[in-house]
């Protein structure tokens, strides 16, 4: 959870800083997996299986997740662009519900209905003219809405390796091997070389270790008890994004914002309490 609230301030600053979606996506690779790698060697968990191709799956999801989840913190609020995007719990819970056979119950329901309206205050009422609102571009939010999507079916595939005997560290393993060559090979494509800016380093390095935690506690937690239920805990992560913005980026704090915050985490409380 804090890992993830970590990432996201820090993809938030690399975005004020001016860096390139896609370099810093590349470099955060390049450092990612490496770091994952060794982890994996260290505590014995590099198990090749077939089934860990579920990770692999996971991180071509992951990869169009951040890339959305960055453009959109390029133009839009941290405290209101995060939590959006770490919503993304709900794509997971009714995936994991419906083709995994995961139990439905009324706190579940309830949890991801405080949820919907959570997103709801968080996007903000419209003006007179149908726009979105000023603080929030109409381009930013539909950007971070297709990351949330993709970012909670990467979690879903994730779950799947995981109840097919997959080890948590070698899926985070093949999350890597996709990612890399598939954020490297964008920026190629674009600039027919490879020359990241020195200060891209700097950003990306923090954020693959806040990644790189929050992406191994995750797969633990899961292996070993219900996605529905364990997702969304760690997702709550957009609370210390949030709070990081409002006092050291002094972003604005409204009242539907505040409420939209109340409303997340109480649907937070609710399915961690399932």
């Amino acid at each position: 959870m804090v890992c993830y609230g970590l990432s996201d301030f820090i993809y938030k600053q690399a975005a004020a800083a001016g860096i390139r979606t896609d370099h810093f996506l590349m470099v955060q690779a390049w450092l990612f997996c490496p770091l994952v790698i060794l982890y994996a060697l260290v505590v014995r968990g590099l198990t090749f299986d077939p089934v860990a191709m579920w990770g692999s799956l996971a991180g071509a999801f992951i990869f169009v997740g951040f890339y959305c989840l960055m453009r959109s913190l390029a133009v839009g609020p941290v405290s209101t662009i995060a939590t959006i995007f770490r919503l993304n719990f709900i794509v997971t819970v009714v995936l994991v519900v419906a083709l995994l056979g995961e139990p439905v119950t009324s706190s579940k329901v309830a949890g991801l209905a405080l949820a919907l309206s959570a997103t709801w205050l968080l996007v903000g009422g419209r003006t007179a003219a149908g726009r979105a609102p000023i603080d929030t571009p109409y381009r930013s939010l539909v950007q971070v809405a297709i990351g949330t999507l993709a970012f909670g079916v990467s979690t879903f595939f994730h779950t799947v390796g995981l109840r097919h005997g997959a080890v948590p560290e070698m899926l985070a393993v093949a999350q890597a091997a996709l990612f890399m060559p598939l954020a490297t090979t964008v920026v190629y494509s674009a600039d027919r070389k490879l020359q990241p800016s020195t200060i891209t380093f700097r950003y990306a390095a923090a954020a693959s270790i806040a990644l790189l935690g929050a992406t191994i506690f995750l797969l633990n937690g899961v292996a070993g008890g219900q996605a529905s239920v364990l997702v969304p805990i760690s997702q709550m992560g957009f609370v210390v994004a949030a709070v990081l913005g409002v006092f050291i980026l002094r972003e604005r704090v409204t009242v539907r914002k505040t409420a939209g915050f109340v409303l997340a985490l109480m649907a937070l409380a609710v399915l961690a309490a399932t």
